[in-house]
């Protein structure tokens, strides 16, 4: 576990000290131990900072507090992801309140910021469970990580039909991350946090109460390119994740529905808003630039921006790679590189999200 993990568990027990303010003072200090170090007066200088919390900051006393909660973490294996962390996610680390850490099940990969979430109610009917499968299964098909809050109803048959497909998921509780909500879900958390990952910002050990889960459903809006409701009451929880997905700058996208059904008034109401209305998974992946290049259609800025990002031989297998799949004796032929070295290489672009394999040792661009 990080040697720093105490002062960030420190730093969200201050009283007064919320996520806004943690994330003030790791811009200020870039490290959670140095805020513990700095004077009071240096502290009172960061925004959003009065006096009276810098003093709070520095008699803070709740170290055997801290140990137990780390204690915990230790015996149970899960990850610990600060703020400051590589593995954070990088779209969630974007919003105004991103969470100070997160506990982790499973694993998290480059490719998964590639990601879209899906929501909608608890109890859908036939139509709402076979447009969730369609589309969670369309788009995990393509390489997309499926986000949601591994509730009844859709966010399950979302995260579900990711796995069937073969697809990455990433689950977001509004529990403790030892604390599987719905108890029937237990399998679908195992099998989540095997191919992709269960996040909790809450303590370990944390029940779900009805509190928690508008800040479980603003991680869900943070981490993902865009959100997509499915059926929603005109007061269902799902319509809280749009909000913050709009107050965050990301698409919001809502299945039409029966004029009759109750379920549909929430989607309607969001396109009626201006949210995108979406039939086929072509309506999410035609709004998104990142998505369309799942299609093919990449914008010569977008090409530049991911080979900028690789290292020097990456980007040189990527950079002889297009839209339409290539054979990898093509591959190595273009790049003069050895066999060896081009399917290693072939195999971290793959597995990063960057490229696609196809039957026949043929490969195309994904981004």
């Amino acid at each position: 576990m990080r040697e720093d993990a105490r002062y960030w568990i420190a730093l969200s027990f201050v009283n007064g000290l919320g996520d806004v303010l943690i994330k003030n003072l790791y811009s200020a200090f870039r490290s959670a131990e140095d805020v513990f170090k700095a004077s009071a007066k240096k502290l009172a200088r960061v925004d959003g900072i009065s006096e009276k919390m810098a003093l709070a900051i520095k008699g803070f006393d709740e170290w055997d507090r801290v140990g137990e909660e780390i204690e915990k973490i230790k015996k149970s294996g899960f990850g610990f992801l600060p703020l400051n962390d590589p593995h954070y996610p990088e779209h969630l680390l974007q919003i105004y309140n991103p969470p100070s850490y997160l506990l982790m099940k499973g694993t998290l990969l480059p490719r998964d910021r590639v990601s879209i979430a899906i929501v909608g109610s608890r109890i859908p009917d036939r139509y709402g469970r076979i447009v969730t499968e369609t589309l969670s299964g369309e788009l995990a098909a393509l390489g997309v990580t499926i986000v949601s809050g591994m509730a009844r109803g859709i966010d399950s048959i979302a995260q579900e039909e990711a796995l069937k497909r073969g697809g990455r998921t990433i689950a977001v509780l509004g529990s403790g991350i030892d604390v599987v909500y719905p108890p029937e879900n237990k399998k679908l958390y195992r099998d989540i946090s095997g191919n992709g990952a269960v996040l909790s910002e809450f303590l370990m050990g944390t029940p779900p109460i009805a509190q928690n889960f508008p800040r479980r459903n603003r991680i869900i809006s943070g981490i993902s390119l865009g959100v997509v409701v499915v059926q929603a009451s005109d007061k269902s929880g799902s319509l809280i994740s749009a909000s913050f997905a709009l107050d965050q700058n990301k698409e919001v996208f809502a299945v039409p529905g029966n004029v009759d059904r109750k379920l549909s008034r929430g989607t309607n109401w969001l396109i009626k808003k201006g949210a995108r209305l979406v039939e086929t998974v072509d309506d999410i992946l035609n709004e998104i630039e990142v998505l369309r290049a799942l299609k093919g259609d990449v914008s010569p800025e977008l090409f530049e921006n991911v080979l900028s990002a690789l290292p020097d031989r990456e980007r040189t297998v990527y950079s002889v790679l297009g839209s339409d799949p290539m054979h990898v004796d093509e591959i190595i032929k273009l790049t003069g590189l050895e066999t060896s070295n081009v399917l290693s290489l072939l195999l971290s672009l793959e597995l990063n999200g960057y490229i696609a394999q196809h039957p026949g040792k043929l490969f195309r661009r994904r981004l």
